[in-house]
Order: C-alpha cells, then structure tokens, then sequence
C-alpha cells in the first residue's frame, strides 16, 4: 500500500529516545513495555494499540526479562492527512493520535484487518481502503456520517454486474456521489456488510456456480476473481464449512 510501511518486531532491546517522521499504530502481541512518548509515561501489554505522532520524542523497553512484540504500522503524513480531511465530513476530532497505549478492542481488530491487507498478497486495494478508513475513524474520535440518500444501490449493482472486476472504493464512492467513509458507513447500514465483504460473497457465489458446472479448482478461482485456488478455498471453507474440493466431489456424485 502506497506510503504504508509494516513492521514485525520481536526484541528485549530497549530503544533510546528517538521519533519519525511518520504516524505509527501499532499492536502488541505478546509481553509488555514501557515506553516515554510526547503525552507521558505509558505502558502498553497484550493487545493494546500503541500510537505515535510524526516528530514525537519516544523511547520504550521491555517489562521484564522476556522479549515483546509486536506488529507496528508506518503511515506517511500525506497518507494521514488527506483521510482526516476526508474523515472531516463526519466531525474529525483530532488531527493526529491523541493516546499512546490504549485498550480497545475494536481499534485492535481494525488494525489486524488493515495489517493483514497490507501484508498478504491475495488482498486487494478495496479490502485495504476499508480498513484504513474505519481504523483512522476509531483512533481520530470521528462520528458516524449522517444518512446518506439514496442508499448507496449504485454500488451494489456494480459488484453485482461483474463481481470478478477490481474496484475501489473510491470509484463505489464516486459512483454514488459520496465520499469514501460515507460509502463505507452507507453500505453497512444497507447490507449489514462492507463492500468488499459483498464482494467476497459474490465471487463465492460465481465460483460455486462454476465448480457445480465442473470447471476445475483453478479456473473457478481465476474466473471468480480470487487471487489463486488457495484464496478461493480459504473464503470457500470459511463462508460455506466446506473446501471447494469436497464440494466438487459432491457435485460429481450427486
């Protein structure tokens, strides 16, 4: 992702004061630390979220004999700015992370979403706007856009006409008049799902229509969109309970 960097880190080294240029959001995975940041002294264990500020003076140091690690995400301030003045639609609290260490378990799950997009190669750019967006609308204290008219059917009828196509959000946003965070809250408050997560269940859809009609594993896979036979059993097995060989299988006997 374009002006994101992600880190893993495992260590008992203690860092000596020192900052980035960039904003950082972190999570930490396993141990704890101690650390001075620019708004005070603060420990962070186990799934906490941890923040930084471009130009924030910070250090920290494990509790204890054992190492800590954690995931930490670098976001460069164009990246920040231009989604907090996106976000300021929806009242945007703040312009930059006002807690060093925080307990927050819908902030956390955000972040393994947008970590494992940035991360893993069979994730795509809609999955990833997604989950910057609502993470950045947790930390930054945004408020939920106002209803939007009419519901966002332009977008849905996109994803429906060729679920295997790449989209962003952004071009779903545009297609609706609206902007990226109100698309988003829209199509949730419509479908009780994201868009890429509609988009998923169609292409599950396009692809068990193939297999049922016998189209090898692969060929499903790249006709249904997935980025590979593996991407396809993963999302298969996980909405429908079973892979898409047992499924095949089945169909051949039935």
């Amino acid at each position: 992702m374009p002006g994101v960097e992600a880190v893993l880190a495992s260590t008992r080294h203690a860092y000596p004061k020192h900052f980035h240029t960039q904003f950082g959001i972190g999570l930490i995975e396993h141990g704890a630390q101690k650390s001075l940041s620019g708004r005070g002294q603060v420990e962070a264990g186990p799934g906490d979220v941890i923040t930084v500020n471009p130009g924030e003076v910070h250090d920290g140091r494990p509790i204890g004999e054992q190492p800590r690690s954690w995931r930490m995400l670098y976001l460069e301030p164009a990246v920040v700015i231009a989604t907090i003045g996106e976000l300021a639609a929806g009242n945007a609290h703040h312009s930059e992370f006002s807690s060093p260490a925080l307990v927050d378990a819908i902030a956390a799950a955000s972040f393994r979403s947008l970590f494992k997009s940035i991360t893993c190669a069979s994730h795509h750019n809609l999955q990833q706007e997604q989950a910057l967006l609502l993470l950045l609308a947790r930390l930054l204290h945004v408020s939920e856009p106002k209803e939007t008219a009419p519901a966002p059917r332009l977008a849905k009828e996109r994803i429906d006409d060729d679920p295997a196509s790449p989209v962003t959000l952004a071009e779903l946003a545009q297609l609706c008049g609206m902007s990226r965070f109100q698309l988003l809250r829209s199509f949730q408050r419509a479908t009780g799902i994201t868009p890429h997560a509609y988009q998923i269940q169609r292409r599950i859809q396009v692809a068990r229509q193939l297999i049922a009609a016998g189209t090898p594993l692969a060929e499903s896979a790249a006709a249904a969109g997935f980025a590979d036979q593996s991407h396809l059993s993963r999302q298969f097995r996980q909405a429908l309970g079973v892979s898409p060989g047992i499924y095949a299988n089945n169909q051949r006997r039935s």
